[in-house]
């Protein structure tokens, strides 16, 4: 039997795109290995679907002045040689990196260990953690087309982004159970990432009285972002996070309001659920998710509005536009040019492996 060890981490978006791949891997005979943070969401998310995971010291490398600056090399580096050690262990045929600050000193063990290396690269421009990773990779998958221009020729590989299949086969009267709320007006869901959105959310319960006379609202807020005072509010469910649920709640759902990372995007449009992209800012981030937001708005598959524009009147008039052309967008999802990524990337990951 194959070995594989898998890592990435710091969001859902860095993890869920791995779990998307297990059961193919096994299918095809690999025996999987998670590497990821001590205490990062991975841990969480891995260690639920019984897949032996291992944590590794980690810090993040900043663009920005910061006192963790000092510290967090030494992270890095005492995460290099824990992974190196754990590579010579577990001895893989093949590591796959998702990304995030946690799979640099991983994939660097498995290059210190001739082992080699395919990465995914989720967003439009890659991230840091990605390029540092970039010449350890025997092969770089992408999400988007556009995304290949950016990386080496020799090793870039337009695959899409894996969904996880239980994503697509949500049962919609087991949302409507689960959140107690009724059918008798269209699902409007806001996620805000894994770690929530404060400005998305504020914006959503700052006209929340207006959207509950045409809409029941789910809210996915982020872990410390729940408002109390709304809690018996009747037509609108909250909740922090939400795992093995999603699929029916997304079913149920006629219309997503969501920020823009490049994974959260691509299961919308698997699922082909009507969106507005409301990206995060240049302020603070690098931008990738305004060029996510406006690749998909180019191919028709999403209405966006810049978080600089946002306000009560805005929000309030792009999800009722959203609403009376959500046809139009349904039929530009169901009509896109997409991939098989699940088995593109395993089929690399075999071809590539010892």
């Amino acid at each position: 039997m194959k070995k594989i060890i898998l890592t990435g981490g710091g969001t859902a978006g860095h993890v869920t795109p791995n779990i998307a791949l297990f059961d193919e891997l096994r299918m095809k005979g690999f025996d999987i290995e998670y590497i990821g943070s001590y205490e990062g969401i991975e841990s969480k998310l891995i260690k639920e679907t019984g897949v032996p995971y291992h944590g590794i010291s980690s810090g993040k490398l900043r663009r920005y002045l910061s006192l963790k600056n000092l510290t967090d090399p030494f992270r890095v580096i005492k995460g290099f040689f824990e992974a190196k050690k754990l590579i010579k262990e577990i001895k893989p045929d093949i590591v796959f990196s998702k990304g995030g600050f946690v799979s640099v000193p991983v994939v660097f063990a498995a290059k210190k260990n001739k082992v080699p290396v395919v990465i995914h690269e989720s967003d439009m421009t890659p991230g840091l953690a990605n390029k540092l990773a970039f010449k350890t990779a025997t092969k770089i998958c992408c999400n988007f087309p556009e995304t290949v221009n950016y990386l080496p020729k020799d090793k870039a590989v337009y695959t899409g982004s894996p969904i996880r299949k239980e994503l697509l086969n949500g049962n919609k009267l087991a949302g409507f159970r689960f959140t107690g709320l009724s059918a008798d007006k269209p699902v409007l869901m806001i996620i805000g990432g894994s770690l929530g959105s404060s400005n998305v959310n504020a914006a959503v319960r700052s006209i929340l009285s207006k959207l509950l006379q045409d809409f029941n609202v789910i809210h996915l807020c982020g872990k410390g972002k729940l408002e109390e005072s709304l809690k018996n509010t009747e037509g609108y469910v909250q909740y922090e996070y939400i795992g093995k649920e999603l699929p029916d709640l997304f079913a149920m759902s006629d219309l997503v309001i969501s920020r823009a990372g490049a994974n959260a995007i691509c299961e919308l449009l698997a699922l082909k659920k009507p969106n507005l992209l409301i990206p995060l800012s240049a302020n603070a981030s690098r931008g990738d998710q305004i060029l996510n937001a406006n690749s998909f708005k180019n191919q028709g598959y999403s209405m966006v509005l810049a978080e600089e524009d946002m306000n009560d009147d805005t929000l309030f008039s792009a999800i009722n536009e959203l609403y009376e052309n959500r046809n139009q967008y349904i039929k530009a999802m169901s009509t896109g040019n997409q991939t098989d990524a699940v088995r593109t990337i395993v089929n690399i990951l075999e071809s590539n492996s010892k």
